[in-house]
């Protein structure tokens, strides 16, 4: 059995790419000053913190062995204000920071968004919508802790490393060098475990991913999986993929936590050595205070490393993310705005489709050679067998994709040529998959044109006769709906989403399959709103029930990937055709039942 879309992992064979990080650097500037001034407040906390070791060194050595009572108590104030140094810039640092890092994070998934808005269509129907979803609420998620604490601890725990060191330094030089020789055996750890840490986050990535995409796609079909009573199957199904996504974590865990007794053993074994050399020194003239105070930053030098460390695994972590983020921004959107496009005038209503081509995939055309013109006001009924090419059309008409070859004018636009945005306010479009948003049905139809009035928003509903029913619901046009519209029936849907696309008073006007799922009673009042909408502007309808289209100025048979024939109602059945056959087919079928 094949493996299914969220049962495959998303693999990446690039390699780590410091590029990814300079990205997100771009991000952080608008933040510079207050970065700077909380780095400079924690580099002054740091200072503060690190004299406590010197401070207790001069009262072993100094201060208690002469009874210095004051000398005690002014080291003692002076360690008091280093704490409220350390705890007035902490508490700056931790505001700051949540609310730099968080606005980062919206920045990006805004960004994130924006671009997801105008990705094509194909890019939604190539892959499981979860996984998508993963990207744009989990993946930028993961980004937080870096991004709010990660980099000012880099700055800050460099900063304290080379000023511990510098005071070893100074208390003694020959410690100092002992205590560095665990630096190489701990670089050598870091450079084995790098490329597994990493490829063990990509793989936690992927398996999130795949679970994300397998949770949202049971969701939205929880009424089918009921229906044919799947909920076992779909259960072992969501059980080997959190089993996968729970043994991936737990590797990865594995990897990740390794780093930390690494460092933890150095420090102690280091901490251990420098104890017996120290101890066996003091005749020498090494104080206990001088052994006292060293090993004191002996533990502070390994807590920076410690969190740099961290801040590595964070890095880590956050470039398996910043991999599928990137990649999804840098999917490079297939229809756009071309360099010097200009704002579509005011539509008349001319369409002209000029030697057009048009294919998915490389070398499967779907259309090969359309060319037809439609005058302002004409309506152009599009039919024919599923699959043939009719929703093609009008897609390429909106610019949902462009063409292959040949050019779609109107009014002598090239529509290539023009900005979207200008273009698809002036076109109404009812697409064959209706959808509802969640809110209220005032709101959903008020969508096709935001500053609407709510007399419009009725008059609309009235237009599609959809205001009848409307009003027989508790609430009216205030009566909240699901998702998807879930609490309507199906030809409620379309008559709000009828009702939406009319409101925006387009002078295109596309209905895909506007009546497919209306009931004869309810087709019949809709054919007289459509009578009167219609007038005065270009339309164009697919229709698989060919009575709705009886009065179409024109009517096309889509079919071999172009136009086999085209006509008036009344010219089609003297020709015997194709159309004669489909609607002699469905009289027939009628009459059956």
């Amino acid at each position: 059995m094949a493996r299914n879309k969220y049962d495959v992992d998303e693999n990446l064979e690039t390699e780590f790419n410091i590029k990814h990080l300079t990205r997100v650097m771009q991000y952080v500037k608008p933040y510079r000053k207050e970065m700077f001034i909380t780095v400079f407040l924690m580099l002054v906390a740091s200072v503060a913190m690190l004299l406590g070791p010197i401070l207790m060194k001069q009262a072993l050595d100094d201060k208690i062995p002469n009874g210095d009572i004051l000398g005690l108590l002014l080291l003692s104030a002076i360690f008091l204000v280093t704490i409220i140094i350390n705890g007035v810039s902490m508490r700056y640092r931790i505001r700051t920071m949540s609310y730099i890092g968080q606005n980062i994070v919206y920045k990006i998934r805004e960004d994130l968004f924006v671009h997801l808005q105008s990705l094509p269509f194909t890019y939604y129907d190539s892959r499981p919508h979860g996984k998508i979803l993963v990207r744009v609420v989990n993946y930028v998620n993961s980004l937080s802790d870096l991004l709010s604490n990660g980099l000012v601890n880099l700055v800050t725990d460099l900063f304290s490393l080379i000023v511990i060191i510098g005071f070893m330094f100074f208390i003694d030089v020959k410690l100092t060098v002992l205590c560095l020789l665990g630096l190489p055996f701990l670089g050598l750890a870091i450079f084995i475990l790098r490329n597994a840490h990493r490829k063990s986050w990509q793989a936690i990535s992927a398996k999130q991913s795949n679970l994300n995409a397998y949770i949202h796609e049971s969701i939205e079909g929880m009424k089918v999986t009921q229906s044919f009573a799947r909920e076992e199957k779909s259960l072992e199904i969501f059980e080997e993929l959190g089993n996968e996504y729970r043994s991936t974590w737990m590797t990865g865990m594995r990897v990740r936590s390794l780093l930390w007794p690494i460092i933890d053993n150095i420090s102690t074994f280091t901490a251990a050595f420098i104890y017996v050399v120290g101890v066996s020194r003091l005749h020498e003239g090494i104080t206990v205070g001088v052994l006292i105070a060293f090993i004191s930053y002996i533990g502070q030098f390994w807590g920076p490393i410690m969190n740099l460390s961290n801040f590595y695994n964070s890095i880590v972590t956050a470039m398996a993310y910043l991999e599928r983020i990137f990649e999804t921004m840098d999917e490079e959107p297939l229809v756009k705005n071309i360099e010097g496009a200009e704002d579509m005038p005011m539509i008349v209503g001319d369409v002209v489709f000029d030697h057009v081509s048009f294919e998915y995939e490389e070398g499967q055309k779907v259309l090969d050679d359309v060319s037809f013109h439609v005058e302002p006001g004409e309506t152009i009924a599009l039919v024919g067998p599923t699959g043939a090419g009719k929703t093609t059309i009008v897609n390429l008409l909106s610019r949902f994709y462009n063409v292959t070859e040949g050019q779609v004018r109107i009014d002598g636009h090239d529509i290539q040529k023009v900005t979207l945005e200008s273009l698809r306010k002036q076109m109404g479009v009812m697409l064959q998959d209706t959808f509802i948003f969640s809110g209220t049905i005032m709101d959903n139809i008020r969508y096709g044109k935001l500053d609407a009035t709510d007399e419009e928003v009725m008059e609309a509903a009235k237009a599609v006769k959809a205001h009848e029913f409307i009003m027989e619901m508790q609430k009216g046009y205030q009566t909240e709906v699901n998702e998807r519209g879930t609490r309507l029936s199906v030809g409620q849907r379309q008559l709000i989403s009828f009702a939406r696309a009319l409101l925006a008073d387009p002078r295109i006007l596309i209905l895909d399959e506007a009546t497919s799922s209306i009931d004869t009673k309810t087709e019949q009042a809709v054919q007289e709103g459509l009578e009167r909408l219609l007038k005065g502007r270009t339309s164009f309808v697919i229709a698989h029930r060919l009575s709705t289209i009886k009065n179409a100025t024109c009517i096309m048979v889509i079919d071999s990937q172009g136009i086999s024939e085209k006509g008036t109602h009344d010219e089609l059945l003297e020709q015997r055709g194709k159309y004669y056959q489909l609607y002699k087919a469905q009289n027939s079928f009628l009459e059956a039942i």
